[in-house]
């Protein structure tokens, strides 16, 4: 069995001319055929080349590997009984599912608090994450939940006024902090603003922490969709030129006036704008730790990605160390804006793969006392079950699940349906729930009644979908932590799982299904 698609996909807009009959280790059509006008992305390399590395269309699209990969959570299953319950009274009148509680706590200080365990992670400069930043941030502040801005957001601004190197205004950043904050109930939640490379040469996090009020601010050393910088593409030459000014790389370079011509003639519609590599040391990264609680930081974060278990555990060891307050885990696959397609399916190790050294290697540390921060584990989780799995296989040192680009889709799907409802044109598939926004989001009621009539209406409707997305997840998890007894989130354990090959077991450590339970089995039935 191929784990990869090779040479189509419609992350790239390719096809194979014979669909049906197609060489599994190079993707090629089995007769490649003079005359064809290249469909698949041999083809369309032949052509457009380097432009061919990235998903498509860019700035409407989030994506992700469609690789399969050998062991993934649904591997695992959630098991539950039928005795007592842990976080409340082992009474049925009791424990019931809406008693769950998941809200979490965690910080130096436990001062961050949050109604849901789950965060995005960190979704910066492209225009997926720009064109829906309205509804992601006020959904994630009127859920109580977390939102990370991302890298390249101060640099990309054209608006963005920086002296000497360094950033004193900014217009998109300010906005993307007062959205939230703005919207924040009763002190649930975070903004996060985050940090490559080029973010922090122009002192982006200073800025942050000192002109915008920002709390929480989060180091960056990579993610799971890729190894190597963030990139976006840009269709204006002012704006490349802008971006290369800057410091950015920018290709083709765009104050070459050979290039200039070339995009002037049409040759080529879109520059790259591409972030540098890191190149972590410890002394680096102790002493830009030191500088951020020099500046005014209350918490700190790192989020790395699927690299190499060496690259893990020194996350894992330099966060304990130095007294992090918060570690995001990014396994392979995932993705948000643009990553290169081939190395987004290839590159990195796999969620439950990575997820599971983090748990060895937390484990380790925290056998010997030392500190370890809370655990955000992502890399493609979507729903209920997912988060169970995730929360579990990692307790008691995963606290949080990280989410982007489901997220991102629920305030897509609630911005298309508010512009339905503006335009009268709510489709069918829609319009069988009703025509307005309190006949169609079924949460509208409930938050009608919290915010007041004058605060509601004031939502636009792509919050109101991340928020419904919320809802429903949080429904789901107290469902299945119920029926595993387990009434709030710091009950839950490993145990609450099971593997389901003896694969599974060997990576995960999570007992295989048939080993489960089996001296207590044997206890009861021989009583």
């Amino acid at each position: 069995m191929s784990l990869s698609r090779v040479n189509a996909s419609a992350a790239t807009l390719t096809k194979n001319r014979t669909e049906g009959s197609v060489v599994p280790a190079s993707g090629m059509c089995v007769t490649c055929v003079d005359g064809c006008i290249g469909m698949c992305e041999i083809g369309k390399s032949a052509y457009r080349g380097h432009e061919v590395i990235y998903p498509q269309p860019f700035g409407v699209i989030t994506t992700a590997s469609e690789k399969e990969y050998p062991i993934d959570y649904s591997h695992l299953n959630i098991i539950g009984g039928v005795v007592g319950a842990k976080g409340i009274e082992a009474d049925s009148d009791k424990a019931v599912f809406p008693a769950v509680n998941l809200e979490v706590c965690f910080g130096h200080d436990n001062g961050l608090k949050f109604r849901y365990p789950w965060i995005i992670p960190g979704i910066g400069s492209t225009n997926v994450a720009k064109n829906n930043w309205e509804g992601l941030a006020i959904g994630s502040a009127v859920a109580g939940t977390g939102l990370t801005i991302g890298e390249n957001v101060v640099g990309m601004d054209p608006e963005s006024v920086i002296k000497n190197g360094r950033v004193v205004d900014t217009v998109d950043l300010k906005n993307r902090v007062k959205l939230f904050k703005d919207h924040q109930r009763d002190g649930y939640g975070a903004i996060i603003v985050q940090a490559n490379i080029e973010d922090t040469r122009l002192g982006v996090q200073e800025y942050a922490i000192e002109k915008l009020g920002v709390e929480w601010v989060e180091l960056k050393w990579g993610q799971g969709a890729k190894n190597i910088g963030g990139e976006v593409k840009i269709r204006s030459l002012k704006k490349a030129q802008m971006l290369y000014e800057r410091g950015y790389v920018v290709l083709p370079n765009p104050t070459d006036p050979n290039v200039i011509k070339s995009f002037e003639r049409g040759a080529f519609k879109e520059f790259e704008r591409h972030s540098r590599v890191g190149m972590v040391t410890e002394e680096s990264f102790a002493q830009r730790v030191a500088e951020l609680r020099k500046a005014g930081a209350k918490y700190i974060s790192l989020k790395t990605g699927a690299y190499r278990p060496a690259a893990l555990a020194q996350a894992i060891k330099y966060a304990s160390k130095y007294k992090i307050d918060v570690l995001t885990v990014d396994g392979a696959g995932g993705g948000t804006g643009m990553s290169p397609w081939r190395m987004m399916n290839e590159w990195g190790i796999p969620p439950v793969e990575l997820h599971s050294l983090t748990y060895q290697y937390a484990k380790q540390l925290a056998d010997r006392g030392e500190h370890l921060p809370a655990i955000v584990a992502a890399g493609g989780f979507t729903f209920e079950d997912q988060i169970f799995k995730g929360l579990a296989l990692g307790a008691p040192y995963v606290k949080l699940i990280g989410m982007a680009r489901s997220p991102i889709a629920a305030a897509m799907v609630g911005k298309t349906i508010g512009r339905t409802i503006k335009e009268n044109q709510v489709p069918v598939y829609v319009e069988r729930f009703g025509n307005s926004v309190d006949e169609i989001f079924v949460t509208a009621a409930e938050l009608r009644k919290e915010l007041g009539d004058d605060e509601f209406e004031k939502l636009p409707t792509g919050a109101l979908g991340l928020y419904t997305y919320y809802e429903r997840l949080a429904q789901g998890l107290r469902q299945l932590m119920a029926g595993s007894r387990k009434f709030g989130l710091e009950h839950m354990t490993r145990d609450d799982l099971a593997s389901l090959t003896p694969e599974v077991s060997q990576v995960t450590g999570i007992p295989y299904v048939m080993d489960i339970d089996k001296a207590q089995a044997q206890e009861i039935l021989n009583s």
